[in-house]
């Protein structure tokens, strides 16, 4: 990928502040800066890792980029394009380019909603028709991230944890989108279950060349899907570059700080991404045979 190529995604001098009411009697009211004069760029078919602690910023810097709460100030563009100011139709339209898989499943699927409705949503909120009928077209999705297609009238609640962020990666799917923002997608499941969702994740980017921005705090996680990674601190980018740069030759304090504080290797999560990767490899084996 050459480094000239223009940018799928652009931000530029992000900045959001948040109202703060104190107490007392005359109830002033402060600022909040969540985000500091963020710049980052997203290539097409590329992941960009935008790592930091709980509290760094990284989770207000994605829902920025997705949209989903305004900007006090700074700048944004997709394709070449400016969004950071899109309302109406033309909002609609970018949010069909730009989706988001969040970090608990079952908070972000309506309960009373089955597979089916809930993987259908985007297009219907869109006004936009559902290929070969919703039945099929769930179906095709569920089969695509690993799901029994045959259990899309089922509820969140039916489904284990992994299962359920297979749902939320589904409906994301379902819009073909150029950009997906998985906000710490990984970190609420199992070791074993990460391994195979962050393998689905890979696949499914391979076959689509779709880019993500990937939100995470486990340095061990982001090791094994980024290209790029950002590192974010008290709502500000301290560094940023390749992934084996950061990981083998970090430059700011912060990030040294970071990496002293996780292993190097997760022996167990290692194991199980070998297993799952060993078994698609077989499947892919026996299908060809046939």
């Amino acid at each position: 990928m050459s480094d000239a190529a223009e940018p799928l995604l652009r931000a530029t001098r992000l900045v959001k502040e948040f109202n703060v009411h104190g107490g007392g009697l005359l109830g002033r009211t402060a600022k909040l800066r969540a985000v500091d004069d963020v710049s980052l760029e997203v290539r097409a078919g590329e992941t960009l890792a935008l790592v930091g602690e709980s509290g760094s910023g990284k989770s207000t810097t994605a829902r920025l980029v997705a949209r989903l709460v305004d900007l006090t100030s700074g700048d944004i563009e997709f394709a070449g394009r400016p969004v950071h100011a899109l309302t109406g139709k033309a909002l609609h339209a970018y949010r069909s380019e730009v989706q988001m898989v969040f970090q608990d499943p079952y908070s972000s699927l309506n309960p009373k909603h089955s597979v089916e409705r809930i993987v259908t949503a985007p297009l219907v909120y869109q006004k936009r028709p559902v290929p070969g009928g919703a039945r099929a077209f769930t179906k095709a999705l569920m089969e695509r991230v690993g799901l029994n297609p045959d259990h899309s009238a089922r509820f969140p609640a039916q489904f284990s944890g992994g299962q359920a962020q297979r749902i939320g990666i589904a409906r994301a799917l379902a819009v073909a989108p150029k950009l997906i923002i998985a906000d710490e997608a990984v970190s609420a499941l199992d070791v074993s279950v990460q391994a195979q969702v962050i393998n689905l994740l890979r696949r499914l980017q391979d076959e689509e060349g779709f880019s993500y921005l990937f939100i995470a705090h486990d340095l061990a996680v982001v090791r094994q899907i980024a290209t790029r990674v950002a590192v974010m601190s008290e709502g500000r980018i301290v560094e940023t570059g390749d992934r084996d740069q950061v990981f083998e030759e970090p430059r700011d304090p912060y990030t040294r700080k970071l990496l002293a504080a996780v292993p190097r290797i997760r022996p167990e999560w290692d194991a199980a991404r070998r297993r799952n990767e060993a078994a698609r490899l077989e499947r892919e084996r026996q299908e060809a045979d046939r």
